[in-house]
């Protein structure tokens, strides 16, 4: 399905019958890696997305930022017409996701190894994923389809104005946002995140006003699908 907001094509998939929970990918992926997830939260109405520059949605024609990007799903969101919503995201999507929670109304909010503080641009994307969907077997038939993929989404490869966004995203801190949070919030990490360190989500979590955190002992970046079912069953108990 596709919507346009502010002159830019949005690709999404919806599907599902209850509360709505909105599924935000991270950087260089596309919905089709949330609805990985997604197809096992039966009971909810899913919405998943292709942030601008990624997958089949158009990329942006001038520098989107962190907080560019939380105003226009938030446009998104309300020409969807999806209310009492819970955001699930990974990685750029989870900063996406905290960020909009400390603006915007919203029930309930997971972070899936959500970048914090300022980082430095990963060169590694395209290999790091790849080794990571070469070791799960139910993963491996999209390999080939995430290697054309993400081929052109890491930095090297991405256009000008992507880089930019990459950039300018990666020099974001959102501490102080995720301290305004006041909805309960869940941080989900792999303690072999070699992408984002727990010890970040360890140093917030204390500080913010109801959030939790799960550490999966020897799990990655993509804690949330080396441990899908057990994820699944925490976001049911949790939303």
């Amino acid at each position: 399905m596709e919507i346009v907001i502010d002159n830019l094509k949005v690709s999404y998939n919806q599907y599902g019958e209850g509360k709505n929970i909105v599924l935000l990918h991270g950087w260089g992926q596309n919905k089709e890696m949330m609805d990985l997830l997604g197809k096992k939260l039966d009971g909810y109405k899913i919405t998943s997305i292709d942030l601008p520059g990624f997958g089949k949605s158009d990329e942006p024609k001038k520098l989107m930022t962190v907080y560019d990007y939380v105003h226009f799903l938030h446009k998104l969101i309300e020409k969807l017409n999806l209310k009492d919503i819970s955001l699930i995201g990974h990685s750029f999507g989870a900063r996406l996701s905290l960020v909009y929670a400390s603006i915007y109304k919203v029930d309930k909010v997971i972070s899936l190894a959500g970048p914090i503080y300022k980082s430095e641009v990963d060169k590694t994307l395209k290999v790091r994923v790849l080794k990571f969907l070469g070791k799960i077997p139910f993963l491996k038939p999209i390999k080939e389809w995430f290697k054309n993929f993400i081929g052109s989404s890491d930095y090297k490869n991405s256009s000008e104005i992507m880089r930019q966004v990459l950039i300018s995203t990666i020099n974001t801190s959102v501490e102080e946002d995720m301290l305004k949070i006041k909805i309960p919030t869940l941080l989900i990490w792999g303690t072999k995140d070699d992408a984002v360190d727990v010890e970040d989500a360890r140093k917030v979590v204390e500080k913010m006003h109801d959030a939790a955190l799960i550490e999966f002992a020897g799990l990655t970046h993509y804690a949330y699908l080396e441990n899908l079912t057990q994820v699944v069953n925490i976001i049911k108990n949790f939303i």
